[in-house]
C-alpha cells in the first residue's frame, strides 16, 4: 500500500507540470534490496558446514586415537586383534595417498601432463619421503606406545617448522606480529619439555609398570613431529620472494609429481610397517590375516573405524573448503578446526565420566582401584571394548598413581602449551582475506591433507596471504577489469527493447554510484549494435532512421525517466561510415552508445555485427591504449555534456574508460554479449566475471537461459531449456567443456578471442555449403568450437539468470531450430573431427569426454528411430497391434512427412507438421496412460519400461526439487512428453529436408520500411471479419487501376524484383515477378494488445501472401465490419510466399547507386528533434529539480537542497511564465534562464553559507540546460572503420551465377545428410522389425518378473536385446548427468552464498569531502590531477 500511495505522490508532482504525467514502470527498474531469506540462509548454511567440519574434524581423530590405543602393546586385546588394528591404522595412512595418486593420475591421462624438472622433483620427493617417514614412525611406532591423552596432544608440535620459517622470513605485516611465531616456539618446545618431564615422574613414580624404555620413544616422537613439520615448507615460501622460480615451475607439473610421491609416501608407510613389526617387533603372524566367523566383533570394529577416519578426513578436508569459499573463514572453519583437540579430549571425558558406571565388575572406588580392577575385564564378552581400552589407557597416566597424583598437571600443561603453539603458528587464518570465488589451489598450499593430523594440516596448510613483492602476478587481490556489454538488435519489439535497456541501467546504478561501497573492481561500457536502422522516404528520397530506431530511442528516453525522473542529459549525435553513433552518459556515468548500421554500408546479421564490435573494442581501443598518442583530445574539456551527472568523476567519459583500459590486460578484458530482448540483473554479470577472473584458462562463461513468453510452444521451450541446462550443460561443465556459449547471454575474454584462430577465422565469408550452415547458422556456437580447439574452456553458470523472449508461434520455432539443428550437428562433429588435435590443447576435454560426446550424437542421430519404435510400441499399448505391423504403421507417418518436405513449400511443410503434432500428441497421452494400466495389469512396474518410466520420472522430480526457483517447470513436463514426436522427428526431418534455406526465418519483417509508405489514393479501407479472423483491407488507386486492366483483358505491367544486396542466398525462383499492385491485408491479433509500446506504433510483423483474386465476392459478403486498436500485421499482394525472403521490402528505390548519393546527413535532424524535448517547459522543471537533488544528495545537505529546488523552481516557474508546457525554449531564453537561475543559487547558498556548493550546483543548471551535441567522428576512428569496413565488413552483392551455384551445393550437401539420416536410422528400424519378426522365444533376454513387495512371481519377461541394450545405454546416459548436476548443484551453492556475503547494499552515504575545487581525475592518473581552476 505504502508503494501505491508513493507512485501516486510522484505522479502527482508531474502532473502539475504537464497532461500528460504517464509514465512506464519496467519490472526489476527499482533498486535490488538484500532479501532477509537469503542471509538467513547464507548464516544456516555457515552453521552448517561450520558443525560438520568440527564432527567430521572430532570423529576423523577420535578414531585414529581409538585405533592407535586399540593397537597398543599394553592393550587388553589379544595379539591377533592388535595386529588387525596395526593393519586398519596403516590403511588410515595409505587412504589419502591414494586418493592423490587416483586424481593427479586422472589429471595427467585425461588432462594435461606436464615435462617436470628432475631436480625439482626431485627434492620434492625427498621431501615427501621424510615426511611420511616421520607420519608413519609416528602413528605406527610411536603412538601405540603412549596413552590416548599423550598421543592426542603430541600432534600439536607439527607446527614447529613453520613457526622457525615465519621467524626468519619475517612474514607478518605488522613487525609485531612476529609475537605469534615466537610464542608458538617457545609454547612447542615448552611442550615437548613437559612431555619429557612428566613420562620422567611417571617412571619414578612406576605408573603403571612404566619402563625406562619409553624416554626413547619421546625422542623418536619429538623427530618425528619434526619430520612431519617439513610437510608445509613450501608455505611461508610461497608468501616470499624466495624460490618463485621452483614453485611457479613446479605448480606446472604438481599433478605429474603428486603421482609419484604417492607411491613413494605409500611404500615408505609400508616399508616401515613391514620393518618394524615384522623384522624387530616380529609380531604379525601372517595365518591370523585369516578371520573366523567368530571374529566378526574384531572386523567390525577394525573397519568401522577405518571408514570412520578415512571418510571423516576426506569430509573435513572438503568441508573446510566449502567453508573458505563461501566467505565463513572464522566461524565455519579455524573456529572449528582449533577446536578440535579440546571437543575430542571433551567428549572422551564426557563418555569416560557416564559410561565408566557400565564397565560391570569395576570397583568405583579410588582411581587406582578402579583401574586395577579393569585387568578382570577383559575377558568378559559384554565389556565395550573401545571403552575398556580408552579408559585402560587413561590409567596409564599419573592419575594412577599411587605415590603423586599432581603430575598429571604437566599433562594437561602440555596439551595447553601444544594446543596454544600450533593455534599461534595458524594465527594468520583468522584474518584471511578470501574473495568471493577463489579456486582450491589460491586457499591450501597442498592438494594432499594428512589424515592423522586433519586438524593441523588444515591450519597449516591453508596460504599465507601477506605482502608480496609488486612485480609478481598474484590472485590475492581482485584484478580490475573491464567489461564491455554489446547487444545486437534486429527487429525487436519496444516491450524487448525496453527490457534489454533496463537491465543496462540497473548494471549502471550497481557499479556507478560512486557513493557506495563496491567490492566488485570493474569498469563497463553498454554497446548496443542495431542492424537494418535507416530506410529511404519514398517520396523525398532521404535516409532517415526508421521506426525501430525511433522505438529505441523513445525506450531509452523513457528508462532515463524511470531511473532518475529526468531526461538523458549528456546526448551526442555522431556520424560514422557505417550510419551514425549516439551517445549517453548514464544516470552515474557510465557511457551509453547506440550504432547505427546502414545495411547499404556494412554487412548487416548478428555475426557481422560481432565482428565489427570485437574489432572496435578489441581491436582499434586496444591499439589506442598501447599508443597513447593516438586518444583524442577534446579541445573544451569543461564542456557540461561530457561531465558525469553529480559533475565531479569523470574527465570526457568515452576517453577515461579508454585511459583506464592502459592499466587492464587483456585477460580482464571481457566482452558481455547480449541479445537485443535480453533481460538480466546485476548479480548474473558478477557471477559470469568470478568465473573468468579465477580461472584462466576459461575463455566464455554462460548463464541459465530462460524462456519467456506464452502458449504452448513456450511452454515446451521452458521445461525443454531446463532439462537442457539441469543435465546437459552441467554434465559438460563437469566432464568437459561446455560446447555452445549462447549469444543472448554470455561472457567471454578479450585474450580468449584475440587468440590465432578465433577472431581471425570468425571473419571467414560462407562460400561453401557446409560453411553456410557451419557459420551462419548458429555463429555462437562456431565461435565457441574455434575457442575448445585453441584450447580455451568454456563454463557454464547456473545462478546467473538470464531471460530472453522465446518463439511463441509454431512456425516462428520450427524455423528457429531449422537454423540450430543443422548447426550443432555441423560444429559438434567438427570438434569431434579435430578430437585428437583438441585433446593435446585443452586440458578440459579428454578422450573420455569426446567419447561422451560421440555417445551423444549418436543418440540424437537415432533420436527419429527411437521416437518411431515408441510410437510403434504406443500403438502395441493402445491398439494391440502385433508388433511388426505396430513398426509398420508407426514407419508410414516419418516416410510420409519426408516426402511431403521434398515436395511442397516450407510454410506448407509447417502446417502439415503441426496436424501431424496434434495427433501425435493424441497418441502420446493415450500410450502414458497404456503404460500405467499395462503396470496396473501387469501388478508391478519393474518391467523395462515401467522402470525406465518411473525413474525417469523419480530423476526429474529430484532434479526440479534440487533447482527449487525452477521447480515450477516440472509442471510443463507433460506437455513436453507428449510434444516428443514433434520436437524429435518432424522438427528432425523437416531441419534435415531444409537444410538448403540459410536465411534466419524471424524477426523477418522491417516496419519501418512498411511505415515509410504513404498511404494516397486509398480508395477503401474497411475492418472486417473473416470467420475468426479480424482482417483489414486496403485498396489503393493502383489497385484499382489493376484490377480494371484485368477486367478489360489488359496485362498488367510487372517490374523486376529489387536487387538482393545482402548476404543470405534466398532460394526464390528468379521467373517470378512482383506486380506494383499492392492489396494490403491487415490481420488484428488480439492478444497482441498488451505488447503495444506507447508511441502507437504498429509492432507486428510483416508478411506477404499471394492474393491471385483482388475482387473475390466471396470475401466481400462474409466480412463483417468492426473497429479494433490491435498489432497490424502488413499482408502484402506479392509472391514472396516463401518465409526465407527476408530483404526485398528493405530497399525502397531497388537501385543502390541512387540511395549511396543521397545525403547521409538528413538522419541526424528528426534525432536531434527527438532530444530537444528536454528543453520544454514541463521537462525542464523536472530535470532541474532531479538535478539538484542528486548533485546534493547527502543527509547532510538535505536541508539546503529542498530550499534550493523550492527557490529555483519558483524562479523557472516566473521566468517562464508566457512558455507553454510542450514549448521547447529558445537559445536567448535559456541563456536568461541560466543567469537567472545561477544568481538566485547563489544567493540561496550564500545565506545558507554553504557557498562552497556554488559551483557545484552551477554545473547541475547548466547541465539542465545543455541542448544534445551533433559531433564529427575523430579521423583516427574515422579511418579505423573505413578500413575495417573494406578488409572485412564490406556489404556482400552476390551475382546470380554464385547464388545459383550454392543453392546447388547446399542442396546437395542436403540429399548427402538425409540419406545417412535415413539409412542409420532405417537400419535400425530394421534391426528391431527382424527381431520382432523372429520373435521373442527364439532370440530375447529372459528377464525374472517381480512383485513391487520384492517377491518373484515365477514368470519371466521376454525383452529383444537391441531395445534392451538401446535402453540401458540412454538409463546410463542419464545417470551419468544426474551425478554430475548433484556436483554442479553443490558448488553452483557455494558461489551463490559466497555472493550473498559481499553483495552490493544500496545505502546513502552519510558525508561527503564538500572540496572547493572539485577533482576531473582519473585514479590511474599518477597523481596528475586536472582542477577547476586549470579549467
Amino acid at each position: 500500500m505504502e508503494e501505491l500511495k508513493y507512485r501516486g505522490r510522484k505522479r502527482e508532482g508531474r502532473h502539475r507540470d504537464t497532461w500528460d504525467p504517464f509514465q512506464l514502470n519496467p519490472i526489476g527498474a527499482e533498486k535490488e534490496r538484500k532479501r532477509r531469506c537469503f542471509q538467513l540462509a547464507q548464516y544456516l548454511v555457515a552453521v552448517i558446514v561450520g558443525l560438520a567440519v568440527l564432527t567430521s574434524a572430532v570423529i576423523a581423530k577420535g578414531s585414529l586415537l581409538v585405533l592407535s590405543t586399540l593397537s597398543s602393546p599394553t592393550s587388553m586385546r589379544s595379539p591377533k586383534e592388535k595386529q588387525f588394528y596395526m593393519l586398519m591404522l596403516v590403511f588410515c595412512l595409505v587412504c589419502p595417498n591414494f586418493l592423490v595418486f587416483i586424481k593427479s593420475l586422472w589429471r595427467c591421462a585425461f588432462k594435461s601432463f606436464v615435462q617436470p624438472n628432475m631436480k625439482t622433483m626431485l627434492f620434492i620427493c625427498a621431501i615427501e619421503c621424510l615426511v611420511s617417514l616421520g607420519t608413519s614412525v609416528l602413528v605406527l611406532v610411536v603412538m601405540p606406545q603412549f596413552d590416548v591423552l599423550t598421543n592426542l596432544f603430541i600432534s600439536g608440535g607439527v607446527c614447529i617448522v613453520s613457526a622457525i620459517l615465519q621467524i626468519v622470513f619475517r612474514l607478518q605485516r605488522e613487525t609485531w606480529k612476529i609475537v605469534f611465531p615466537i610464542c608458538s616456539l617457545i609454547l612447542t618446545i615448552g611442550g615437548y619439555c613437559l612431555l619429557g618431564a612428566d613420562y620422567y615422574v611417571r617412571v619414578s613414580s612406576y605408573v603403571d609398570r612404566q619402563s625406562a624404555d619409553c624416554f626413547v620413544y619421546v625422542g623418536i616422537g619429538i623427530f618425528s613431529s619434526l619430520l612431519i613439520s617439513l610437510c608445509w615448507w613450501e608455505n611461508p615460501l610461497q608468501a616470499t620472494n624466495r624460490m618463485q622460480d621452483t614453485l611457479s615451475e613446479l605448480d606446472g607439473f604438481r599433478d605429474f609429481v603428486f603421482v609419484i610421491t604417492s607411491i613413494l609416501r605409500i611404500i615408505v608407510i609400508g616399508g616401515v610397517y613391514l620393518l618394524y613389526h615384522v623384522v624387530i617387533e616380529k609380531s604379525i603372524i601372517w595365518s591370523d590375516f585369516n578371520l573366523q566367523n567368530d571374529d566378526w566383533e574384531l572386523l567390525q570394529i577394525g573397519l568401522v573405524l577405518f571408514f570412520l577416519q578415512a571418510f571423516c578426513s576426506a569430509a573435513c578436508h572438503w568441508f573446510g573448503v566449502v567453508a573458505c569459499k563461501i566467505h565463513a573463514v572464522r566461524m565455519s572453519f579455524a573456529l572449528p578446526v582449533c577446536c578440535t583437540g579440546p571437543a575430542v579430549l571433551l567428549l572422551g571425558l564426557i563418555l569416560f565420566l557416564t559410561q565408566a558406571q557400565k564397565l560391570d565388575g569395576a570397583e568405583h572406588g579410588s582411581i587406582t582401584e578402579f583401574c586395577e580392577s579393569l585387568a578382570y575385564l577383559s575377558h568378559k564378552n559384554t565389556t565395550p571394548v573401545v571403552l575398556l581400552e580408552i579408559t585402560r589407557s587413561i590409567c596409564r597416566t599419573s592419575l594412577n598413581s599411587y605415590y603423586l597424583q599432581w603430575p598429571f598437571s604437566m599433562l594437561a600443561l602440555e596439551g595447553v602449551c601444544m594446543w596454544s603453539g600450533f593455534v599461534t603458528c595458524t594465527y594468520y587464518v583468522w584474518k584471511i582475506k578470501v574473495q568471493r570465488i577463489e579456486r582450491t589451489s589460491q586457499l591450501f598450499v597442498r592438494r594432499l591433507y594428512e589424515s592423522a593430523f586433519i586438524d593441523l594440516s588444515l591450519l597449516l596448510n591453508t596460504k599465507m596471504k601477506v605482502p608480496r613483492a609488486r612485480n609478481q602476478e598474484s590472485h590475492d587481490d581482485i584484478q580490475s577489469s573491464v567489461i564491455y556489454l554489446c547487444a545486437t538488435m534486429w527487429h525487436e519489439t519496444y516491450d524487448e527493447m525496453l527490457k534489454i535497456l533496463t537491465s543496462m541501467f540497473r548494471l549502471d546504478r550497481y557499479r556507478g554510484d560512486p557513493k557506495e561501497d563496491h567490492k566488485d573492481c570493474f569498469d563497463f561500457e553498454c554497446h548496443i549494435y542495431v542492424d537494418d536502422a535507416f530506410m529511404t522516404e519514398k517520396d523525398t528520397g532521404k535516409r532517415l532512421v526508421n521506426s525501430y530506431v525511433n522505438d529505441l530511442i523513445h525506450v531509452v528516453i523513457e528508462v532515463y525517466r524511470v531511473f532518475t525522473n529526468k531526461e538523458p542529459d549528456d546526448v551526442s549525435i555522431i556520424e560514422t561510415p557505417y550510419g551514425g553513433r549516439l551517445m549517453f552518459v548514464m544516470p552515474e556515468g557510465n557511457m551509453l552508445y547506440i550504432h547505427l548500421k546502414d545495411k547499404s554500408l556494412i554487412r548487416n546479421k548478428k555475426r557481422w555485427s560481432q565482428i565489427m564490435y570485437l574489432y572496435y573494442l578489441l581491436g582499434w581501443k586496444g591499439y589506442i591504449i598501447k599508443n597513447p598518442q593516438k586518444i583524442p583530445h577534446h579541445k573544451n574539456p569543461c564542456r557540461a555534456s561530457l561531465i558525469s551527472l553529480d559533475g565531479e568523476s569523470f574527465l570526457l567519459p568515452q576517453y577515461d574508460n579508454d585511459n583506464k583500459r592502459k592499466f587492464i590486460s587483456d585477460d580482464n578484458t571481457y566482452i558481455l554479449a547480449l541479445d537485443g530482448d535480453t533481460d538480466f540483473h546485476p548479480k548474473a554479470v558478477i557471477l559470469l566475471v568470478d568465473r573468468l577472473r579465477m580461472y584462466d584458462n576459461v575463455g566464455a562463461a554462460c548463464g541459465r537461459i530462460h524462456p519467456t513468453g506464452m502458449g504452448p510452444m513456450v511452454w515446451y521451450q521452458k521445461f525443454e531449456y531446463a532439462v537442457g541446462h539441469w543435465l546437459q550443460k552441467t554434465a559438460e561443465h563437469v566432464f568437459g567443456s561446455v560446447l555452445c556459449s549462447p549469444g543472448c547471454f554470455s561472457l567471454f575474454r578479450g585474450s580468449a578471442l584475440m587468440d590465432d584462430n578465433v577472431l581471425k577465422r570468425y571473419t571467414t565469408t560462407a562460400t561453401r555449403a557446409v560453411e553456410y550452415v557451419q557459420y551462419d547458422q548458429g555463429e555462437d556456437r562456431w565461435l565457441c568450437t574455434l575457442l575448445l580447439q585453441q584450447g580455451w574452456r568454456v563454463e557454464y553458470n547456473a545462478a546467473s539468470d538470464a531471460y530472453t523472449n522465446s518463439p511463441q508461434e509454431f512456425k516462428e520455432f520450427y524455423n528457429q531450430r531449422r537454423r540450430w539443428g543443422p548447426s550443432t550437428l555441423a560444429n559438434t562433429l567438427d570438434l569431434l573431427h579435430s578430437g585428437s588435435e583438441t585433446v593435446k590443447r585443452n586440458s578440459s576435454i579428454s578422450r573420455l569426454y569426446i567419447f561422451y560426446q560421440m555417445f551423444t550424437v549418436g543418440s540424437s542421430i537415432l533420436g527419429p528411430a527411437s521416437v518411431t519404435l515408441m510410437i510403434a510400441g504406443a500403438f502395441q499399448f493402445v491398439f494391440r497391434m502385433a508388433g511388426t505391423l505396430s513398426i509398420i504403421v508407426a514407419s508410414i507417418p516419418p516416410v510420409f512427412y519426408i516426402i511431403v518436405c521434398f515436395v511442397a513449400k516450407p510454410n506448407n511443410q509447417i502446417t502439415i507438421a503441426g496436424i501431424m503434432s496434434v495427433l501425435y500428441a493424441f497418441l502420446m497421452t493415450a500410450s502414458f496412460f497404456s503404460i500405467i494400466g499395462d503396470m496396473v495389469i501387469q501388478g508391478t512396474f519393474l518391467t523395462p519400461t515401467g522402470l525406465f518410466l518411473v525413474s525417469m520420472a523419480i530423476m526429474y522430480m529430484v532434479t526440479a526439487i534440487l533447482h527449487p526457483e525452477e521447480f515450477g517447470m516440472i509442471v510443463y513436463g507433460l506437455m513436453y512428453f507428449i510434444c516428443i514426436p514433434s520436437g524429435y522427428l518432424l522438427l528432425t526431418i523437416y531441419s534435415l529436408v531444409n537444410m538448403h534455406i540459410v536465411s534466419w526465418g524471424t524477426r523477418e519483417s522491417n516496419k519501418g520500411e512498411a511505415e515509410a509508405k504513404k498511404k494516397h489514393n486509398i480508395l477503401c479501407d474497411r475492418n472486417c471479419r473473416l470467420c475468426c479472423w479480424d482482417m483489414k483491407i486496403q485498396i489503393t488507386q493502383e489497385t484499382e487501376n489493376l484490377m480494371l486492366q484485368q477486367i478489360t483483358g489488359q496485362t498488367a505491367h510487372q517490374v523486376p524484383p529489387p536487387q538482393n544486396t545482402n548476404q543470405e542466398i534466398t532460394q526464390q525462383p528468379a521467373a517470378k515477378l512482383e506486380p506494383p499492385a499492392k492489396l494490403d491485408i491487415t490481420k488484428e491479433d488480439g492478444m497482441a494488445e498488451a505488447k503495444k509500446p506507447p508511441t502507437d506504433k504498429p509492432n507486428g510483423k510483416a508478411a506477404k501472401v499471394q492474393y491471385l483474386k483482388k475482387d473475390n465476392p466471396e470475401i466481400t459478403k462474409m466480412c463483417v465490419c468492426s473497429d479494433g486498436s490491435a498489432d497490424k500485421i502488413s499482408l502484402s499482394l506479392s509472391e514472396s510466399d516463401e518465409e526465407h525472403d527476408e530483404d526485398d521490402d528493405d530497399l525502397m528505390t531497388g537501385d543502390l547507386q541512387e540511395t549511396e548519393e543521397l545525403p547521409v546527413s538528413d538522419w541526424v535532424t528528426p534525432v536531434k528533434e527527438e532530444f530537444l524535448k528536454k528543453l520544454t517547459y514541463a521537462n525542464m522543471k523536472r530535470n532541474l529539480q532531479e538535478q539538484i537533488r542528486y548533485t546534493l544528495r547527502n543527509k547532510n545537505q538535505d536541508d539546503v537542497c529542498e530550499e534550493l529546488v523550492l527557490m529555483l523552481t519558483d524562479t523557472l516557474n516566473g521566468e517562464l511564465s508566457g512558455v507553454g508546457p510542450e514549448d521547447i525554449l529558445t537559445e536567448s531564453q535559456l541563456e536568461e534562464l541560466q543567469y537567472a537561475l545561477a544568481e538566485q543559487a547563489r544567493r540561496i547558498l550564500k545565506t545558507s553559507r554553504m557557498d562552497k556548493l556554488e559551483r557545484r550546483v552551477k554545473r547541475a543548471i547548466e547541465k539542465t540546460l545543455t541542448a544534445p551535441q551533433v559531433q564529427k567522428l575523430d579521423e583516427g576512428e574515422k579511418d579505423f572503420w573505413n578500413k575495417l569496413i573494406e578488409r572485412y565488413l564490406r556489404p556482400i552483392v552476390d551475382s546470380k551465377a554464385h547464388q545459383e551455384e550454392v543453392t546447388r551445393e547446399l542442396k546437395s550437401l542436403r540429399n548427402k545428410a538425409v540419406f545417412l539420416y535415413f539409412i542409420i536410422n532405417v537400419l535400425w528400424v530394421v534391426a528391431t522389425f527382424f527381431l520382432q519378426a523372429i520373435g521373442n522365444d527364439v532370440i530375447s533376454i529372459k528377464i525374472p518378473k517381480y512383485y513391487p513387495n520384492g517377491s518373484e512371481s515365477g514368470e519371466y519377461l521376454k525383452v529383444e536385446p537391441l531395445s534392451l541394450m538401446f535402453l540401458l545405454s540412454f538409463a546410463v546416459l542419464l545417470v551419468i548427468q544426474f551425478l554430475a548436476m548433484l556436483y554442479h548443484r553443490i558448488y553452483t551453492l557455494i558461489h551463490v552464498v559466497s555472493y550473498r556475503t559481499t553483495e552490493k547494499d544500496y545505502k546513502r552515504r552519510e558525508d561527503e569531502d564538500d572540496d572547493d575545487d572539485f577533482t576531473l581525475a582519473n585514479q590511474f592518473a599518477n597523481g596528475l590531477v586536472i582542477t577547476s581552476d586549470d579549467l
